[in-house]
């Protein structure tokens, strides 16, 4: 089982089940370390998307109900290998394991089943149960990923249309379900 990149660098893989493995040992760490300040912690992310290619990172939304109880834990979450490097976006704190140079995880800490949980984790249950448009991502990520293999920043930016245009469908597909 591969995890983990080069910070800045993109690279795919295939789905391997390992990544599901890694993601329920690494949540149940973070549930010990963070009590009930997690509302809840869930695998998101392309490693958690079964039909797709995916960079080697587990990414991990972390649920809470506010946020200065959980940069109070910094310190222990620190202690135990998942640095904090800030606000990434508005509404949200990013975590990281790995070192300045290879990053093996992603927790991204929102506010339980706000805006920015729920598109997290209706993207990854929309793409597990449409398989065509997962494979039409996949496809995107691919070509990207051959031209900006050095250049993580713009392999994001490139996919961001699409990524808009499958989160505007996963929303329409869990209002109906």
């Amino acid at each position: 089982m591969s995890i983990g990149l080069l910070r800045g660098t993109v690279a795919l893989e295939p789905h391997d089940p390992q990544w599901d493995i890694n993601a329920k040992q690494t949540i149940e760490r973070l549930k010990l370390l963070l009590k009930d300040i997690a509302v809840d912690i869930q695998h998101i992310g392309n490693t958690a998307i079964r039909e797709i290619q995916a960079k080697p990172i587990i990414d991990l939304v972390i649920g809470v109900s506010d946020f200065p109880e959980l940069l109070e834990r910094n310190p222990v979450l620190e202690e135990h290998g998942f640095l904090y490097r800030g606000q990434d976006h508005p509404d949200q704190h990013l975590y990281v394991c790995g070192d300045d140079r290879f990053i093996t995880h992603h927790l991204h800490a929102v506010i339980y089943r706000a805006e920015a949980w729920n598109h997290y984790v209706n993207m990854r249950d929309y793409l597990n149960t449409h398989p065509d448009e997962a494979a039409e991502y996949s496809e995107v990520k691919q070509a990207l990923a051959k031209r900006y293999a050095n250049d993580r920043m713009t392999y994001t930016s490139m996919k961001a249309d699409l990524i808009r245009q499958i989160l505007a469908h996963a929303d329409q597909w869990k209002m109906h379900t």
